[in-house]
């Protein structure tokens, strides 16, 4: 299992689809390559002291290692961002949701979205009810 340590790896897979349980949002996207898949942690401090943040990121680990390593498609990046639920939740809960995690993400990938989703840039005009020439709708 190679490791995602790059920020901009980070980013990218972010920009994929997710898929949330009590514990832990998994992320992945495909790099389009048939390199093998490659997986990183992350916890923010909302969850807690460096302490709880090295336990979570310890268990998320182990739950790969133990589970599904072999689940993990070739040419794939995966990250795992924990959640305060993680420190008290059931190991063997875990297993199951990180399982059940990428089962739901292959059915996001191979589905594709029923419409293109809607502009998010901060430009005028992006949002819905804007006039397309960026003015206002008053005509001053």
């Amino acid at each position: 299992m190679l490791r995602l340590k790059q920020r901009a790896d980070f980013l990218a897979a972010a920009g994929g689809a997710k898929v949330a349980t009590a514990a832990f949002v998994l992320q992945g996207r495909n790099r389009d390559d048939g390199a093998p898949a490659r997986i990183g942690f992350t916890v923010s401090r909302k969850v807690g002291t460096a302490v709880e943040r090295n336990r979570v990121r310890r268990r998320l680990r182990d739950i790969v290692r133990r589970s599904a390593a072999d689940d993990l498609r070739s040419g794939y990046d995966y990250v795992l961002v924990g959640r305060r639920t993680a420190l008290s939740r059931q190991f063997d809960h875990m297993i199951e949701d990180f399982r059940n995690a990428l089962r739901r993400l292959e059915r996001q990938r191979s589905t594709p979205p029923p419409f293109p989703s809607p502009a998010r840039g901060g430009r005028k005009g992006s949002r819905a009810g804007d006039p397309p020439d960026g003015g206002s709708k008053t005509g001053r």
